[in-house]
């Protein structure tokens, strides 16, 4: 018959063993698959036209435009499309612009960024033809860009609808540096251009309003930017199921913070508004942005609220008023960045745009970690190598302080037939065995939490590398080697925490027995509890514990060797 102990490790293994077919079966089943992007151009909502005439219109939801004036904030509701006919109408005001790097719709009432595709980030690894999907709106979703004139003046207004531009053609392709798309709209003497200017190699967008007056009265207005969205979160993309849920939301900078979040949640509770010199507002998403970046040498005001009649919320800016007088222009604008969360791009575009790559507390190593990796990757030109060289680095920067560890661990061990005997001998007298304990280690100058350093000085790293391979747009969907596709998802065969588990259990062999059972017991249990856990972490992370997990025990068997060499030449 087997020994109870026996029995005990057969059951563990069955145990493990069983919930790891559960949890395969379990991913299987209920993994999400992203929703396949729709390459057509995007259905947006109908409104009315500046001349006068109006669109069929039907119930009260759809787009709605921020205006401004005399400093108060007013709504201008815009109505859904009753049928297909006037779909098909606005179907015919988009015009489509292509780039290596990003797919752009611009709806020629109001001038509005109503679609964007990015080609160079498919929607998931299962879809490499499908772009992400990044402002769109229709099937119950809503994310676009709005710009436009307010005021005294206003070209979008409530009383007067929004003008219908009109453009040379509907369908562009950058290829070259510095191309533009011009809308053009004109009315009694007033001749407005709004253009946008795309380079081929970048996500941002530079839009221009030339206002050239050539009437007989002044012309007064503000320029107004602003991202309307509704509060869903966006279609997973396939990563870990059980990892925190990546912020949906505004952000901004702001006098007194470099980096503000604003949820939907808060602006249901108080609207925002504030007033700033340059600054830019932001809403965020996993790996992904949209931001309008406003003037830096102009005070602009900057607004948030949720937006009455529908599910959706306004955040947004409104540039200082300005005038053109007869016979003279003008020309204000904003830039529209529309993309990945590339730091190192966004921090060349605007102050602080680049902190909405969101490390967490720990930023201030998250960063540099993520440098150091970044730069690692150009040399091995792949992420998994650059994570193992990473944990070396760590490893040979934490060496002095985990010797120091190991050797507390050596003298431990060597203490523990003495602490055996003291067991024995005070099994009865748990307060005595303390005692004894204690002055058994102050005699031998060891410490028995030596052994808790080395993770313990691990954590604040192993926790920023957390927040840069779940935040770093640069780790999506990059392959380390065999079915390790995704080094931001999870290992979908579990293979890599099962191995950190055995490493933890055999690190755990070259450490001195706990002396307490209890403690003992708590700590056999630690390289399944850990094996558990680390089964829904990115298989990045999991990859630099498990090379750290061998590397420490490397250095601590070397450690050792060199005390007892040591010791038995003395």
């Amino acid at each position: 018959m087997l020994t109870p102990e026996i029995q005990r490790i057969i059951l563990i293994v069955g145990l493990v063993t069983t919930g790891y077919l559960m949890m395969m079966a379990w991913q299987e089943d209920h993994r999400r698959q992203p929703e396949s992007a729709r390459i057509e151009a995007p259905t947006v909502t109908e409104t009315k036209v500046s001349s006068g005439h109006t669109v069929p219109l039907t119930e009260d939801k759809g787009q709605a435009d921020l205006s401004v004036q005399d400093g108060m904030f007013s709504d201008v509701p815009f109505r859904s499309p009753s049928s297909s006919a006037t779909q098909s109408r606005f179907e015919d005001r988009l015009v489509k612009v292509s780039t290596p790097k990003m797919v752009v719709w611009i709806d020629l009432l109001g001038g509005d960024i109503v679609g964007v595709r990015l080609p160079q980030f498919p929607v998931s690894l299962d879809e490499p033809d499908v772009p992400f999907v990044l402002l769109d709106q229709g099937a119950g979703h809503m994310y676009i860009a709005q710009s436009g004139l307010t005021g005294q003046d206003a070209l979008d207004s409530r009383a007067g609808g929004r003008p219908l531009y009109t453009v040379d053609r509907s369908d562009y392709r950058i290829e070259e540096l510095g191309q533009s798309v011009t809308l053009k709209y004109e009315k009694d003497g007033l001749i407005v251009e709004k253009t946008f200017r795309f380079e081929p190699d970048d996500y941002l967008v530079d839009m221009d309003y030339h206002v050239v007056n050539r009437g007989i009265n002044r012309f007064n207005a503000n320029l107004f930017a602003q991202l309307r969205r509704d509060g869903s979160s966006p279609a997973s993309e396939g990563g870990f199921s059980m990892g925190p849920r990546p912020y949906v939301g505004a952000a901004l900078t702001t006098e007194e913070s470099r980096y503000e979040k604003v949820s939907f949640e808060d602006l249901e509770d108080e609207k925002l508004l504030t007033t700033i010199t340059g600054g830019w507002i932001a809403i965020l998403q996993h790996y992904f942005l949209g931001a309008w970046v406003a003037d830096a040498n102009e005070k602009n005001q900057f607004y948030g609220h949720p937006n009455p009649g529908d599910d959706t919320y306004i955040v947004g800016f409104s540039g200082p008023p300005f005038t053109v007088e007869p016979g003279s222009s003008k020309t204000v604008g904003a830039g529209f960045y529309a993309g990945p969360k590339d730091q190192k791009r966004l921090e060349a575009i605007a102050p602080n745009l680049n902190l909405t790559v969101d490390y967490g507390f720990l930023w201030w190593l998250a960063v540099p970690l993520f440098y150091v990796l970044d730069a690692l990757q150009s040399l091995v030109v792949n992420w998994g190598l650059a994570i193992i060289l990473l944990t070396v680095l760590v490893k040979i920067v934490l060496f002095p302080l985990s010797a120091a560890s190991y050797k507390s661990m050596a003298k431990m061990k060597k203490l523990s037939p003495q602490l055996k005997r003291l067991q024995e001998r005070h099994s009865g007298d748990r307060q005595k065995l303390s005692q004894e304990m204690m002055e058994l280690y102050k005699r031998e100058k060891a410490n028995p939490l030596g052994s808790c350093l080395p993770l313990l000085l691990q954590m604040p790293v192993f926790i920023a590398l957390y927040w840069v391979l779940y935040e770093s747009v640069e780790l999506r969907q990059q392959p380390f080697f065999g079915w390790i596709h995704d080094l931001a998802a999870m290992d979908p065969f579990y293979v890599l925490p099962i191995l950190m588990g055995a490493s933890m259990y055999f690190q755990q062999t070259l450490n001195p027995p706990m002396p307490d059972p209890m403690q003992a017991r708590v700590m056999k249990m630690m390289p399944i509890v850990f094996t558990a856990l680390f089964l829904f972490f990115p298989a990045g992370l999991v990859l630099y514990w498990l090379v750290n997990n061998l590397l420490s025990m490397a250095q601590q068997w070397y450690t050792t060797h060199r005390i007892e060499q040591a010791e038995r030449a003395s």
